[in-house]
């Protein structure tokens, strides 16, 4: 007995099919994690490396690249970066998909501990760390106070708010930004300690001597044992100004004698103030990959009002970074527009059946589907997130088809006066074949998208998984549900309502004008050839011109400017600079809270740089956009030329951090001297461009810096080695680690360095000495000269090539696409055949997506044609079938075009939806056809007969689908901006194939069908 037969006869079990797919969905949903995007883990490992005081040259040289050339050789790496600046290396390893993180992880680990030996001896260790998706943050809180210091926030930030949000479950990390951690910081006076005969090395040598605390041991009585501790660690201001350094003809030199020490903060070189301008420190909350977001900023928030009562009253923390806003507004509005996207649907379905009761049927299969499909989530360790919805939305037009098709045949029998059980089970029995194959063929489609490689992919599985999902338990109930409630709930109504009187005429007309007409096309069928030919133009001709890019740009209520002025700029003419924009931004109405931080290179270097996060108020509650807002910030900044300041706004989907410009173009080069000569007539050109908007490039060459060259015959003369020198000025100039001192049970660093005012002019290195090996102290100036030459501030490789990467903002109404084109377009007139290039960051991501996209929709044309084609046995009626995709596609990007939309990942994978959905309504044609041509009659009989016979329920699933996808172009709830590219294809392709296919296919059928039916395609269902 058939599934169907057996539903219809057994309710009850029937029944508890549906009730158990609900049951296990409403489980699955219980347990599903809420984030922004799936969670994307790729596998890249970073080694970063401090070497404080060395510049650029030195880091390149003496750290990253023996750890490159070690590294180098791990099997799977797809890319290798590194940049090295002054005081820190830090190289990227991507590698292959595929590749265990662990393993990749351990292997990097491991061939960076065989490097180590080949480092300065007083390098900081490498760290070998993780990259994932998720080490941006999803909440951020500011604590400020109008009394205390930061060192004092700082502390309390690190030891209580730290400590009480890390435990929070499914938070990874807590980070601080701007924090400035204690430190004793000692200023030591050349001019003093020159007097006493006293240098730095003294000053290390006697911390090292009075800074200690080893283990004592214990005293063994018989009955008493006691453990012994030395009280050797300084831990005072007073105790190190009174550290013994030297003992001079029995007099004791002190350390206050030749310097001062004083608590400071580890890091002076930047500062980060919030919304009134006031200096703040920030706490970043970084979730585990696949953790549920919004519950982790539910537990932060309930931990920030606690301490709010615990803390002092002046410190204030505020929330300045929330991602689970946009969340919670999605997954809020999705409700809704799953909501009024079933209301639409169940509307269409009760204007065509005209009957609450019949209505009832096919609508039973929406909640049951979308809910089941919640159970295939948690399976799949997905979560709720922004394209899992949008999968939700789209399927509730979706899963209805198969219903509405069983339905409408089973209610026709009815009508012509049969019993509700017999036409149930013929009626399935007669659809059975077409409900399968529109449902196998719907789902190949997504099989390409489910085995994407790549960031995409990922992004895009969990999508493509939740309409498959759905749309098969929705062909299950249709199949067992559906014909059991039609046996039980249908009967020919012997009394209509006026409406249906009205409304059966109304169908009547319109049935029977669309038989005259096509009989009419059919007598002039060549004109179906002359539309599907126009039709391949429309493609051709658009799909050329139509503007790409990886996602339209979405309202997030976040924005940023990035500044850099010119290389050698001091901090606080930096800070200068950045306070000015802050104090811009804070007067704009929409700003709600403001992170701004000068020099966010840390104290290793890159003080020059800064930026202004801004959170502005939600969408919904301004008046201005946040384009436009952004484009007032730009205009502003564009009036202070000192520093090189853009806006950019958060990228729609943000793969591989690091936000940026959207176009990152790399050139690689054979030599460094290659790349400086080729650099600055690329950039002239790119900058000319009116694509671009702002140009900017990683690699400079202007910072000032002071060489100093030694001369070696006298220094050896007077007993002076070049590592005297080379001590001596990192001890004075570097702010070299002297050690470590325990304050209230922490460790913190001595940092020790010549007072500011001694060491803020060139002249101040000849001024300092050196001991030579005679005991005497030697003035530097005697042995060395210096010279003032430019430098890269930063000096950066890309798979082992010296590499520079240009950035740059396309102006509005281009896109990344256009921007790629353009940047090849320089390449090709600016480099030679020595040079190479590649893309980076997002613009890689686009690429590698655009070229994965297609392959995958290629892919969904050969797999449903060999679906089809096994399902009819045959390879003409397929072929027959497939003709809908060109009539599909040219209305997509028609309509794509006239919405002024660009082609993008969410209009490409409505593409390759549209293509599985309008295959339906061929094979709907196709498969009565066949039933009427072995039932006798000629081809085009057979065919207007089928066509006239499908066309209500052709009408209405596919404006069930329609008005489904409608709140999805309307851009409500989940649907937002971003995803209106996806609704608008969907719905203008499937407008535009409706109208042809009612034509084109049946004129189509009467040339390419076989002449005589295929015996071999009757099966036997029962």
């Amino acid at each position: 007995m058939s599934l169907y037969a057996t539903s219809i006869k057994r309710p009850v079990l029937t029944m508890v099919y549906s009730i158990i797919i609900v049951l296990f969905g409403f489980v699955g949903f219980s347990y599903l994690g809420v984030r922004e995007y799936p969670s994307i883990d790729p596998p890249v490992v970073t080694v970063s490396t401090s070497y404080t005081g060395a510049n650029a040259d030195v880091i390149e040289a003496q750290i990253t690249e023996p750890l490159e050339a070690s590294i180098n050789g791990i099997q799977g790496i797809k890319s290798l970066t590194s940049s090295s600046s002054d005081g820190r290396s830090r190289i990227t390893v991507e590698f292959e998909l595929g590749k265990d993180m662990e393993s990749a992880t351990n292997d990097v680990r491991d061939r960076v501990s065989q490097a180590i030996r080949l480092l300065p001896k007083d390098v900081d260790p490498p760290v070998v760390s993780k990259a994932d998706a998720d080490s941006d943050p999803v909440l951020a809180f500011s604590i400020q106070s109008s009394k205390r210091d930061l060192l004092y926030i700082s502390d309390m930030a690190n030891n209580v708010v730290k400590e009480r949000l890390q435990t929070i479950n499914g938070v990874s990390q807590v980070a601080i930004w701007g924090e400035k951690k204690y430190a004793m910081k000692i200023d030591l006076d050349p001019i003093k300690m020159a007097a006493y005969k006293i240098t730095p090395s003294d000053i290390r040598t006697a911390l090292s001597r009075e800074n200690v605390e080893l283990p004592a041991g214990r005293v063994e009585g018989y009955n008493v044992e006691l453990s012994i501790r030395t009280l050797g660690r300084l831990s005072t201001v007073d105790e190190f100004n009174n550290l013994n350094i030297k003992d001079v003809g029995g007099t004791i030199i002190k350390l206050k004698d030749v310097g001062t020490a004083s608590l400071k903060p580890e890091n002076e070189r930047s500062i980060n103030r919030g919304k009134g301008l006031i200096p703040q420190v920030a706490i970043a909350l970084i979730p585990q990959p696949g953790s549920n977001q919004v519950q982790i900023a539910d537990d932060a928030y309930k931990r920030i009002e606690q301490l709010k009562k615990e803390l002092p009253k002046d410190i204030m923390i505020n929330t300045v970074w929330d991602v689970t806003q946009n969340i919670r507004k999605a997954i809020t509005e999705v409700q809704e527009t799953i909501l009024l996207a079933f209301i639409l649907v169940v509307i269409v379905i009760f204007f065509f059946l005209r009957s609450w009761r019949t209505t009832l049927i096919p609508i039973i299969a929406i909640p049951i589907s979308l809910i089941g499909s919640f159970f295939v989530m948690y399976l799949a360790g997905f979560s709720i997130n922004v394209l899992t919805m949008l999968g939700i939305v789209l399927t509730t037009g979706l899963v209805v088809d198969d219903a509405i098709v069983v339905l409408e045949n089973i209610f026709k029998k009815i009508e012509h006066g049969e019993n509700p059980y017999k036409a149930s089970v013929e009626g399935t029995k007669e659809i059975f074949f077409a409900v399968i194959s529109t449902t196998i063929t719907l789902i190949a489609v997504f099989f390409p998208i489910i085995f994407l490689e790549g960031a995409t992919g990922r992004l895009f599985r969990e999508f493509g998984i939740v309409v498959a999902a759905a749309i098969l338990i929705s062909t299950f109930v249709s199949l067992t549900l559906t014909p059991m409630m039609c046996a039980r709930l249908l009967k020919a109504d012997k009394k209509e309502s006026r409406f249906y009187t009205i409304s059966e005429n109304f169908f009547n007309w319109l049935s029977d004008g669309y038989h005259r007409q096509l009989t009419k096309f059919i007598k002039y069928r060549w004109i179906s050839i002359a539309i599907m030919l126009f039709s391949l133009i429309i493609i051709f001709l658009i799909g050329k011109n139509l503007p790409s890019e990886l996602a339209p740009l979405e309202d997030k209520s976040r924005l940023s400017v990035m500044a850099t002025a010119p290389e050698g700029t001091g901090f606080e003419k930096m800070d200068s600079y950045i306070l000015n924009i802050a104090k811009t931004v804070d007067t704009i109405p929409e700003v709600e809270s403001v992170i701004a931080l000068t020099s966010f290179g840390g104290g290793g270097g890159g003080i020059n740089n800064g930026f202004v996060r801004v959170s502005l108020s939600p969408k919904t509650e301004r008046n201005r956009s946040q384009q436009e807002i952004a484009d007032q910030l730009s205009a502003i900044t564009k009036k202070n030329n000192f520093a090189k300041a853009f806006v950019t706004q958060e990228q729609t989907i943000n793969i591989g951090r690091g936000g940026g410009m959207p176009v990152s173009f790399v050139i690689q080069a054979p030599s460094f001297e290659k790349l400086k000569e080729i650099l600055p007539k690329f950039l002239e050109k790119a900058q000319a461009s009116p694509i671009f908007q702002v140009v900017d490039v990683d690699l400079k060459f202007n910072k000032p810096e002071l060489q100093i060259k030694i001369d070696r015959d006298k220094a050896r003369s007077l007993g002076v080695t070049v590592s005297d020198i080379s001590e001596a000025l990192q001890l004075y100039f570097s702010g070299q680690r002297y050690g470590y001192f325990i304050m209230n049970g922490k460790q913190y660093q001595v940092i020790g360095q010549a007072t500011r005012s001694l060491r803020d002019d060139p002249n101040d290195i000849r001024s300092i000495y050196i001991r030579s090996s005679n005991n005497e102290l030697i003035q530097l100036g005697e042995l060395v000269s210096t010279v003032e030459e430019s430098t890269p501030p930063q000096r950066f490789r890309y798979n082992r090539y010296i590499s520079a990467t240009v950035s740059a903002n396309p102006v509005p109404g281009k896109t990344m696409g256009q921007g790629i084109e353009e940047m090849r377009k320089i390449a090709k007139e600016t480099l030679d055949d020595s040079f190479s290039t590649t893309l980076s960051g997002i613009s890689k991501q686009f690429e590698e997506s655009s070229n994965s996209l297609y392959f995958a929709f290629m892919l969904a044309i050969v797999l449903i044609y060999l679906i089809l084609a096994a399902q009819f046995e045959s390879f003409r009626d397929p072929l027959i079938i497939m003709l809908t995709v060109p009539l599909a596609l040219a209305g997509a990007m028609l309509s794509l075009w006239i919405f002024g939309q660009t082609m993008n990942i969410f209009s490409q994978i409505g593409i390759i939806v549209l293509v599985g959905i309008v295959t339906k309504n061929g094979i709907l044609i196709v498969e009565f056809a066949n039933q009427k041509k072995q039932a006798g009659l000629n081809i085009k009989t057979a065919v207007i007969e089928a066509a006239s016979a499908r066309l209500r329920p052709i009408l209405m699933t596919s404006l069930a689908t329609i008005f489904g996808t409608l709140p999805i172009a309307l851009a409500l709830g989940a649907a937002s901006t971003s995803r209106i590219p996806l609704g608008i294809a969907i719905i203008g392709g499937l407008i535009f194939a409706l109208i042809l296919t009612l034509f084109v296919i049946p004129a189509l059928y009467t040339f390419l069908t076989r002449k005589s039916a295929n015996i071999k395609h009757s099966i036997d269902i029962d």
